[in-house]
């Protein structure tokens, strides 16, 4: 299996108060990782920082294989950040055309949307399910439509890894059981690693393969199934939440 992602003693400050400390963990090419973890664990400054949008003060992180130094690294992963509540019904986008900016990341001057490029979202929405959006505003879309756009949007530069923060905070339960359904059917057929931030530590068990969990510093990471086993865990959690969590008795 190959290494996407590979942080070592990774460490973030702010304003000289230490918001990560010592984060080591890996992703490979066949993972759904859930990093979980309290309100301001830390979780999506972590990703930030992997991405480059935030500084680190020590640790290093490897995208890829090498270090993190060129934005070159941005064209293999596909990044859904946390969704606004209210989308600004002064963009006059078509759900088509928001898809499509997906595309121009990875290409050249001229930044053009080619025949083959508009075949290509078409067959991605297709995929997703949402081809009769095409044409409608996306200022006019449900919460859930709204995200399988962005996620759409995401997956059409043919991403490695795709990085989703909090995405399903604006679904109803059917809304989020369906789109993480999705993601799960994408990682298994199509070979994208997942990253996926949750608050719902006792529901993302059932798609993810590992657990990242982060509260300022990493105090679990690994497969469920040793999650479930491990003692250490359970005098962190209790039994009763860590079986829950886990998943594996269901």
């Amino acid at each position: 299996m190959s290494v996407l992602v590979e942080a070592e003693k990774l460490c973030v400050r702010y304003d000289g108060t230490e918001a990560l400390k010592d984060i080591s963990f890996r992703v490979e090419n066949s993972d759904f990782i859930g990093l979980v973890g309290p309100n301001g664990g830390g979780k999506t400054t972590l990703i930030k920082t992997i991405l480059g949008l935030v500084p680190s003060h020590g640790g290093s992180v490897n995208l890829f294989g090498e270090i993190r130094k060129r934005f070159r690294e941005w064209q293999k992963i596909g990044y859904l950040p946390q969704k606004s509540s209210v989308v600004n019904p002064l963009f006059p986008a078509t759900a088509e055309e928001v898809i499509s900016l997906g595309v121009l990341p990875r290409k050249i001057f001229p930044k053009k949307i080619t025949k083959n490029d508009a075949a290509y979202v078409h067959a991605v929405m297709e995929r997703l399910g949402i081809s009769e959006l095409r044409s409608r505003m996306i200022s006019e879309l449900s919460g859930g439509e709204q995200q399988k756009v962005f996620l759409a949007r995401a997956l059409v530069s043919n991403p490695e890894l795709l990085i989703l923060d909090e995405p399903s905070t604006a679904l109803d339960p059917d809304s989020r059981e369906s789109f993480f359904r999705l993601i799960k059917e994408l990682n298994k057929s199509s070979g994208v690693a997942v990253i996926l931030i949750t608050h719902d530590l006792g529901y993302v068990g059932r798609y993810a393969n590992k657990l990242l969990y982060v509260d300022k510093r990493v105090v679990y990471f690994g497969s469920f199934s040793d999650f479930c086993k491990s003692k250490e865990m359970s005098s962190y959690f209790t039994d009763f939440g860590q079986h829950i969590i886990c998943h594996q008795h269901d």
